[in-house]
């Protein structure tokens, strides 16, 4: 963990409470997502990033308006958006 504003606390199916890192939110197409890493993941050094879990879900938003994080389904988008997110940590390589 770098800082704590970089950390992002989510309630999964069994209403426990799961932090994890927020890496980026990547816009592909015209849909939003964001990249998170799982912090039981300490384990690694920040050298072995590559090592991470991480996790893609797609930001969309309710009927106030307000962000909320969605489990994409299909194989080939989530597979899309990790060549994207790929591409873009090893541009900066």
């Amino acid at each position: 963990m770098n800082n704590n504003e970089n950390i992002v606390q989510l309630i999964d199916e069994q209403g426990e409470s799961v932090f994890f890192e927020h890496l980026m939110t990547l816009t592909y197409g015209e849909q939003d997502y964001i990249i998170l890493a799982t912090l039981e993941d300490e384990k690694h050094d920040e050298e072995d990033e590559e090592e991470l879990e991480i996790v893609i879900l797609r930001v969309e938003q309710d009927t106030d308006g307000n962000d909320i994080y969605v489990g994409i389904e299909d194989e080939s988008e989530l597979k899309e958006i990790f060549n994207a997110y790929g591409e873009i940590i090893n541009s900066d390589i």
